[in-house]
């Protein structure tokens, strides 16, 4: 007797159950990737945590956000133009000698012709793996800055009643972090618990045409302090600094973010520019930006005690910008 084999519908009847199957599998890989990723991005944000734990030990202080100096040799340099992040900062207790070594924080990140110091070029240029999210493009977005995906927190974004002028600004906050900023843990009386420390943002892309992706893109304003009605009329966008393009730059576009609008907002960004005043402020960058992820519904955040919390998107605006800020007398 001849062996029977496969009929046309036996064969269709096996292909289809292989495609069910590999239809249900497929999320379920994504899925243990994502997971996977999220884990490894919490463990870089621990690591940024433990560094400022161990630059509080030397210090006694949070680093500043960014800086603000007069160059002693050029008086006319804007003191703005130092700028080195926080990040810059705890480069020497990231057990990164090779970061470490390439940086002279004593020059400022840019010089007068808004161009990179020059005994800085290559360090700024170094990619940081500690400084980027698994679950976003781990690549650096311009050719001569490495990139960053995490950034520390300056507050609630919005002004101080007593301080004209500063909606967005990064010099008078009310989070850990601000221009030339030497918070002491003591300061933190909302709890370093309840304070955030840093949180993730989604690095940007070079172009130079739309679409207008408020994830991955920041309108601009030649204006501060800034104002919600200007932000929603600017026709501009920032395509040739992408956020996130320097972990070097305290900027609100690199390496500082607020709690303006919660994680993942549908609003883009919003940053500004002092384009006038003394030397001592002029060029200074406010900015309303996000915290913002590629993980799906939320992103993560570490507290100022180095807790890392997965944050949902769809948090309360109060109990996020409670988050914010170091004494406001809040509660979450």
């Amino acid at each position: 007797m001849r062996p029977r084999g496969f009929t046309l519908v036996e064969l269709l009847v096996v292909v289809a159950i292989i495609g069910v199957l590999v239809a249900l599998l497929l999320p379920a890989v994504q899925a243990a990737r994502e997971s996977a990723r999220r884990t490894q991005c919490v463990n870089r944000l621990r690591q940024i945590a433990l560094a400022t734990q161990n630059y509080l030990a030397a210090q006694r202080v949070f680093p500043p956000g960014a800086v603000a100096r007069p160059r002693p040799d050029n008086p006319s340099t804007p003191w703005t133009f130092y700028r080195w992040s926080a990040l810059a900062s705890l480069t020497p207790y990231l057990e990164n000698n090779t970061v470490r070594d390439a940086l002279n924080l004593e020059l400022p990140l840019y010089d007068s012709s808004f161009g990179v110091s020059p005994e800085n070029r290559e360090g700024v240029r170094l990619v940081v793996p500690d400084f980027l999210c698994p679950s976003d493009a781990e690549q650096r977005v311009v050719e001569s800055f490495g990139p960053t995906n995490y950034a520390v927190c300056s507050g609630s974004g919005e002004g101080d009643p007593q301080i004209a002028n500063d909606d967005g600004s990064p010099l008078a906050t009310d989070g850990l972090f601000a221009v030339n900023s030497r918070t002491r843990p003591g300061e933190v009386t909302d709890g370093l618990s309840k304070t955030a420390l840093a949180s993730e943002s989604i690095l940007g892309e070079a172009r130079n045409t739309a679409p207008h992706d408020p994830q991955t893109e920041y309108q601009f304003v030649t204006a501060a302090p800034l104002r919600q009605a200007t932000c929603q009329a600017s026709q501009s966008w920032n395509f040739t600094d992408p956020r996130g393009f320097s972990w070097a730059n305290g900027e609100y576009r690199c390496a500082l973010y607020n709690h303006h609008a919660t994680p993942n907002a549908s609003e883009p960004d919003c940053l500004g520019v002092r384009i006038g005043g003394s030397v001592e402020v002029l060029f200074t960058p406010f900015g309303w930006r996000a915290a913002r992820s590629r993980h799906p519904g939320g992103a993560n955040l570490v507290s100022a005690d180095g807790a890392v919390k997965t944050i949902d998107e769809q948090i309360d605006p109060a109990a996020w910008n409670a988050l914010a800020t170091i004494a406001s007398g809040d509660s979450l």
